[in-house]
């Protein structure tokens, strides 16, 4: 897909919808992964053998263990498992994103599509937030369906891929749930605005019930507005979303009668383009709505975020910044695990991306569950 035609998406991207937008006419899907498939469910086993198979040679994966926190004893068989990450999109690696130091066959889609997988199938998350999305109708939908996942994809309005010679479409976020172990109950896409005025960053919020607790909780996957110099602008964006997140969690208990619709939790995965000192940082940390960082967990005091969530080599110089978060609700969800970070020495001198990992942002990964009622 390329060329002035996907230009239609923005015409396609309202400030809410509830409805997923139907796949582009023209998608083919990979035949890596979907030939002769046809809607069969999936081995995960069998699909990370083949993605490894097509890696072997490459550089060792990252090794990274989960932290077990003093609260939980391990993952308890209600837990739900949580993936943030920003995967990198296929036309922003190869066409705008100028990564100097990360050989051009890293960041090629036929090596990079097989790495993205492997990182999931790893974890293999309960809920998956991804942004920079543009591989989703022909290879991430259709292989994540397979293995048990339903979706919902809202792309950028005005997504720089489509300025990319021979790109896919835009890129956007999508949240991916188990539905083996998540119930759908509703689903909104979102265009963030500031100062009431739509802007080009979106999200994706999805309210799921927990099959075997029956409780209930509202996920959101969001990309804010990238660059210094719009900090004010990521403040906007992220009001935005919490109070639309406000909203929509009590509409939701106001229409319902069961008790367990009464207090839904919020998950918050995003990549915010924010460091921790940042003015829309300060906003979830301090909202009513009673949030707090999953990653802080990690650090000695409990109250300190990891050094880097990304760490990359462009022209301009060197980034290593803490920008990806996993917010969740403090009063209701207890995090139980948290997935380490990669040392500096297993990342690189290079940085990422690299031919180790595909994209210059880490996954994020964590194990929460409901506290009891009280």
């Amino acid at each position: 897909m390329g060329g002035g035609a996907t230009r239609l998406y923005s015409a396609l991207t309202p400030p809410h919808s509830s409805s997923p937008l139907p796949p582009p006419a023209d998608t083919n899907l990979d035949p890596a992964f979907c030939q002769e498939r046809k809607g069969s469910p999936v081995c995960p086993a069998e699909l990370l053998q083949q993605c490894e198979e097509a890696l072997r040679g490459r550089a060792p994966r990252f090794h990274r263990e989960f932290t077990q926190l003093q609260d939980g004893d391990g993952a308890s068989s209600s837990s739900i498992r949580v993936m943030q990450w920003n995967i990198l999109a296929q036309a922003l690696g190869e066409g705008l994103d100028s990564f100097v130091q990360c050989p051009p066959e890293a960041l090629s889609w036929s090596r990079r599509k097989y790495l993205i997988l492997e990182e999931i199938l790893t974890y293999r998350p309960h809920i998956l937030c991804l942004q920079e999305v543009d591989h989703y109708y022909d290879t991430l939908q259709p292989v994540l369906a397979g293995l048990g996942y339903s979706s919902h994809f809202f792309p950028k309005p005005w997504s720089p891929c489509l300025d990319v010679e021979g790109n896919n479409g835009p890129d956007g976020c999508a949240l991916f749930f188990d539905e083996s172990r998540l119930e759908f109950l509703d689903s909104v896409n979102l265009r963030l605005s500031a100062m009431r005025i739509p802007t080009n960053q979106v999200a994706v919020v999805t309210i799921l019930r927990c099959r075997s607790s029956g409780r209930c909780v509202c996920v959101a996957a969001t990309h804010l507005k990238a660059r210094s110099g719009w900090e004010w602008l990521r403040s906007a964006q992220g009001s935005d979303l919490l109070r639309h997140l406000q909203t929509l969690v009590q509409q939701h208990a106001d229409d319902s009668a069961d008790a367990q619709i009464s207090d839904i939790p919020l998950l918050i995965c995003g990549d915010f383009n924010a460091i921790p000192t940042e003015e829309v940082y300060r906003r979830f940390a301090a909202s009513p709505l009673g949030l707090d960082s999953a990653y802080k967990r990690l650090s000695e005091d409990g109250s300190t975020e990891p050094e880097y969530t990304t760490w990359k080599i462009r022209p301009t110089g060197e980034c290593c910044a803490t920008l990806d978060y996993i917010w969740y609700s403090r009063d209701t969800l207890r995090v139980e695990a948290v997935l380490d970070m990669p040392t500096e020495e297993q990342i690189g001198p290079n940085r990422l991306p690299s031919f180790s990992y595909p994209s210059d942002h880490l996954s994020l990964v964590c194990d929460i569950s409901f506290k009891e009622n009280e």
